[in-house]
């Protein structure tokens, strides 16, 4: 959603805090997620939420986010946002017939193939300091360098790869052939999160710069499901530990830990361990929660069949009663 906004996709205002912006994506993620959702639109949604949450829930993307728009990842770092906007301003009174003509701009006596423009207040801006390394541009040499374009792949992660992080390779099949790149994952990294190879997208001409590689996470895992940093696992119960409540062990991606169940738990029931989703580095981590399962066994015994007969004998539960 390079031309969407990111505080529109989560329904906040740009003033939100980090806790109402993770709290309106952990609702959206549970409408649109596409386990839950099948709505043929509801992917699509999910991701350009997650994309969104991506960038607002770090300071420093949303940072740059709201000083550069929709172009604030092709911006070089050190471009300063106050000089940007003026640029961008100068640079659109130009168009409409400003001093400096149709493209706004003027070249400087002595300065060669250097290009300026007025930005009012008789502020004179070089284009080419400032905006040369967008497009690969070389001391000296104009605007003929062209940078390579930023590409996208995606990475897919088991969710314990996404708890704890570390060195993976990822093979990328490129116009020359298949390339293999050594990716650090940090800690954390959510679903629908980019991560970025400097250098390692499209190459430049005429000496431009190479294009970055970003590397959009997907979360898959045949045992849990991930929603934001939150983790969802299922958990097995006998009918007698649902009726009567137990402790017992659940396997989490940071190692097993013990649940307890309290008595009358069906399933569907969730059970919260606070603290054991998804890492986060700058912030609260996720929770994970166990979802109970009563099962019962495919093949009774006879003492067995006998508890259940009695059991069936003395008890008036019935939990279809009162639905229609």
């Amino acid at each position: 959603m390079a031309a969407g906004d990111f505080y529109q996709a989560l329904g906040v205002p740009r003033t939100a805090s980090q806790d109402d912006i993770q709290r309106a994506y952990r609702k959206l993620a549970r409408s649109y997620h596409p386990d839950v959702n099948k709505d043929p639109g509801a992917e699509e949604k999910f991701k350009d939420i997650s994309e969104a949450y991506d960038v607002l829930s770090d300071p420093d993307k949303r940072r740059r986010y709201d000083a550069f728009g929709p172009e604030w990842r092709s911006v070089p770092e050190d471009v300063d946002p106050e000089a940007w906007s003026r640029a961008r301003a100068g640079a659109g009174a130009g168009r409409a017939g400003g001093p400096w003509g149709r493209a706004g701009g003027r070249r400087t006596a002595g300065q060669g193939k250097g290009f300026r423009f007025s930005a009012g207040e008789g502020i004179d801006i070089d284009l080419e300091d400032l905006l040369g390394g967008m497009f690969g541009g070389r001391a000296g040499g104009g605007f003929g360098a062209v940078a390579g374009a930023d590409q996208e792949a995606e990475i897919t992660l088991s969710v314990a790869e996404a708890y704890h992080g570390g060195r993976r390779p990822i093979t990328i099949q490129g116009p020359e052939g298949p390339r293999t790149l050594q990716v650090t994952i940090p800690p954390g990294v959510t679903d629908g999160r980019r991560i970025r190879l400097a250098g390692q997208g499209g190459r430049g001409s005429d000496g431009g710069r190479a294009g970055d590689l970003y590397l959009v996470v997907r979360i898959s895992d045949p045992r849990y499901r991930v929603e934001g940093r939150d983790i969802y696992v299922p958990l097995p119960l006998t009918p007698w530990e649902g009726a009567l409540g137990a402790t017992v062990a659940v396997g989490t991606p940071g190692g097993d830990t013990k649940v307890k169940v309290p008595p009358g738990t069906s399933s569907g029931r969730r059970l919260r361990l606070r603290g054991r989703g998804l890492p986060n580095a700058k912030g609260a981590p996720g929770d994970l929660y166990a979802e109970a399962r009563i099962s019962v066994p495919r093949q009774l015994g006879r003492e067995e069949r006998e508890l259940y007969e009695r059991l069936a004998a003395i008890s008036d539960f019935n939990p279809r009663k009162g639905t229609p």
